[in-house]
């Protein structure tokens, strides 16, 4: 007797566009099928090797929760089969990797500079206490204000020289003289020396009313004493630069008697002719009067747009002025050398304290 396939066999259904895309008549949704293996033992399967993994690594970025990843999921790189992180001991090897295996490099380490403390050097006194010294000029060295100051405090009574008001400009005392002011004892400050490799964008003042970066802001580690700048580097002007509470020091650095020399190196937006170079060292006439390079000469035969240039004027901008009259524009200066200091081994931003020796040189004028 012929039978009817389709009584006989199971029909199948197929479901719409949300429902599996083949659904089985032979698969049991309320048992779990366990897969067994040839000797007849029970084989976990992937769904539960998938599930161990998360449960034995707490910090995977799934947890504990208990699911099988889905078609096109990405599974975190791991052991085959298994998902989440894996766990690394101290040399960046995995678990079971022997002991003795060469570390992992992971790069260079980041190494932490310790900041550098410099030792404020004490500088030996050569001063006579019984030598006469005016009293605006005292103040002036003890920190409390600067000379113009202090003739406007004396004026105002508020200065005494051993328990008596002084108001009289010009007066002179000894060092040997109780001075008080605000009714308190003044004493003379230890001197400092500092030196400077000024960088650009900074302004060479103590205070600056625009708000603007000063050279005080770089040095403001090195002392508590009140120190200020031995004469002017323009703002866009580097170099070297003195930094002092040395009255005395700072008059013979920067008084045009004295004729302390200045070297510059200069870079110009195009090379400088030779007639230009003899028409500055012959002298050339800016506005305020006739003013002569001591030396001038090419920094390199290659470029002819570098020059250096020594002067010993004080006059404001005056190399800027020099080579602007010739119809030259300053891209760059940079003061390599004044009174016989040096910005050698000392990069720019950073300062150091003079030795004894380089103050003591400054002091009997042995540099030029």
């Amino acid at each position: 007797m012929a039978t009817n396939n389709n009584d006989s066999r199971p029909s199948r259904s197929y479901g719409n566009a949300n429902n599996e895309r083949h659904s089985s008549s032979n698969r049991n949704y309320n048992v779990e099928r366990r897969p067994q293996r040839e000797d007849g033992n029970y084989r976990p399967s992937y769904e539960e090797n998938y599930n161990r993994n998360y449960e034995s690594n707490p910090n995977s970025p799934e947890g504990s929760r208990k699911r099988r990843p889905r078609v096109g999921e990405r599974v975190s790189s791991g052991a085959h089969g298994g998902g989440g992180e894996r766990n690394y001991n101290a040399y960046g090897n995995a678990p079971g990797r022997p002991r003795n295996a060469q570390p992992v490099n992971q790069g260079p380490k980041k190494l932490v500079k310790k900041k550098k403390i410099f030792k404020q050097i004490k500088y030996k006194e050569n001063a006579d206490p019984t030598a006469p010294i005016r009293l605006n000029k005292y103040l002036a060295n003890a920190g409390v204000c600067s000379r113009r100051e202090a003739d406007e405090f004396i004026q105002a009574g508020v200065v005494k020289v051993n328990g008596e008001v002084v108001t009289e400009l010009g007066t002179k005392i000894t060092r040997a003289d109780e001075v008080m002011f605000n009714d308190q004892v003044v004493s003379l400050e230890s001197k400092v020396y500092v030196l400077l490799n000024k960088p650009k964008g900074f302004v060479t003042t103590t205070d600056d009313p625009e708000n603007r970066k000063t050279v005080m802001d770089l040095v403001k580690a090195a002392c508590k004493e009140r120190i200020y700048p031995v004469g002017r580097l323009d703002r866009a002007t580097t170099g070297v630069l003195l930094l002092t509470n040395d009255g005395d020091l700072a008059s013979k650095l920067t008084h045009p008697k004295y004729e302390k020399r200045k070297i510059y190196q200069v870079w110009l937006d195009k090379p400088v002719a030779m007639e230009h170079m003899q028409a500055i060292a012959d002298g050339i006439e800016l506005e305020d009067g006739e003013i002569h390079a001591d030396a001038i000469s090419y920094v390199t035969e290659e470029d002819l747009s570098q020059i250096g240039i020594e002067i010993h004027s004080g006059k404001n901008r005056v190399v800027r002025r020099i080579f602007e009259k010739l119809g030259y524009r300053v891209l760059k200066l940079d003061r390599v050398y004044f009174a016989g200091l040096t910005k050698k081994n000392l990069s720019r931003g950073k300062w150091r304290y003079l030795s004894e020796k380089e103050v003591n040189m400054l002091r009997m004028g042995a540099f030029d």
